[in-house]
């Protein structure tokens, strides 16, 4: 019996990943031109096809920069003066 690790990848329609990730196919093109996503030209004519594994991945890639802003931001927020309270005044 195969190992399951060492299968073939499967290969999605970008139609199929933007009704996933809802936004239009043409991004997901875009998506992986820029090497965000995983993909190739299969077939002929060749039709770009995502590789399923990579959708995950991205995902993931999405969720720890929202993280990650959401931390700027709140280290942004922390540091305006009026949190700080009024200025010290001199000889107090």
């Amino acid at each position: 019996m195969p190992d399951a690790s060492a299968a073939a990848p499967r290969y999605l329609a970008p139609a199929q990943v933007a009704e996933l990730l809802g936004v239009q196919a043409d991004e997901i093109v875009e998506l992986i031109l820029q090497g965000r996503l995983r993909g190739a030209r299969l077939g002929a004519p060749g039709a770009w096809r995502v590789e399923e594994d990579s959708i995950a991945e991205y995902l993931a890639e999405q969720a720890e920069d929202a993280r990650r802003r959401a931390l700027w931001r709140q280290a942004n927020a922390a540091s305006f003066p009026e949190l700080w309270g009024p200025p010290a005044r001199p000889g107090r």
